[in-house]
């Protein structure tokens, strides 16, 4: 059998060609060669661990990009497993993680003469690695007349500034005296699509709260203290199953230092999740974690903080 010739090439020596005196080239070392070792500390295998899906960050252009990923981005690596089914776009990362951290910014403005802004967050991991931010989206009117019950939407983006969790919160009363017209609020992700609801519910002494999905039936709830006061500690909120029992996760507000606590409104949060559990509930829990800090550490002006649904 006559080895094979490219085509249009006409008496041409097939490839490889021979040197002088009959001895083809030698075939340069590379991935097919099994005596060329990888460079120390290169690992041949595979760990056994899941790759880590990192959220682009806007680090500003930088030599040599990754081919395919966004310029000056962080790109996964090929071959990395797939984004799972149903995740909305912009939440991938929720998937790897069972705690975030919430830190408002301060607003220099509301701490020196007490004029009522919109508020700031930054969200973070536990590495303290800021993955989202969020911004309240309001008049000035209703901020500085409505306090702490006023209605907002709230825009959380990641760190390419891309909108990916709309919060909703409509005007509502707080006391336990008026059972009808109890705290909620809307989480959408992404924005136009619900996802879930927060919805206060009525109890005579402690605050209490169902965490529905899309179409408002509930699959957990939260229960905090009778008095959510932070007096030189923290104040839990308790995530139970739908029908109670042991606690699965917590929302926590955090002592931030008698300075802050007094002087401002600048609050600190903490949430534990099960790492298994739906990102979209993981989304929602966000959104409670905002609604329990307007509902119960947000101060306006003179006004005093609420500690309880009494008030």
């Amino acid at each position: 059998m006559s080895a094979p010739v490219y085509p249009g090439a006409p008496n041409q020596p097939p490839y490889p060609m021979s040197q002088p005196g009959g001895a083809p080239y030698p075939v340069p070392p590379g991935y097919g060669d099994p005596s060329q070792a990888p460079a120390p500390g290169f690992n041949m295998g595979y760990s056994g661990q899941p790759a880590v899906m990192y959220q682009p960050a806007p680090i500003g252009p930088a030599p040599g990009p990754e081919y395919g990923g966004p310029p000056g981005g962080i790109s996964p690596a090929p071959g990395g497993p797939a984004v799972p089914v149903g995740v909305p776009p912009g939440l991938e990362y929720l998937t790897q993680i069972d705690q975030i951290l919430i830190h408002q910014k301060v607003e220099l403005l509301e701490a020196f003469i007490g004029f009522e802004t919109n508020n700031q967050y930054e969200i973070k991991n536990s590495l303290g690695q800021k993955i989202y931010k969020a911004k309240e989206k309001n008049d000035c009117c209703t901020r500085n007349c409505c306090g702490s019950l006023r209605s907002f939407d709230m825009k959380i983006k990641d760190n390419m500034d891309r909108e990916v969790i709309r919060l909703i919160r409509p005007f509502r009363c707080v006391s336990c005296w008026c059972p009808c017209c109890l705290q909620e609020m809307e989480v959408q992700a992404p924005p136009g699509t619900t996802i879930g609801y927060v919805k206060q519910d009525w109890h005579p002494f402690l605050p209490k709260f169902s965490i529905q999905g899309a179409n408002k039936e509930t699959l957990m709830r939260l229960e905090g203290p009778c008095f959510a006061c932070n007096c030189c500690g923290d104040v839990n909120f308790e995530l139970k199953g739908k029908d109670g029992g042991t606690p699965i996760g917590r929302i926590s507000k955090q002592w931030s230092g008698l300075l802050k606590e007094v002087f401002t409104d600048t609050d600190n949060f903490g949430i534990q999740f099960p790492l298994d559990l739906d990102v979209k509930m993981k989304a929602v829990l966000m959104g409670a974690c905002f609604l329990i800090d307007f509902m119960f550490f947000e101060k306006v002006g003179e006004a005093n903080q609420r500690s309880s649904v009494f008030s």
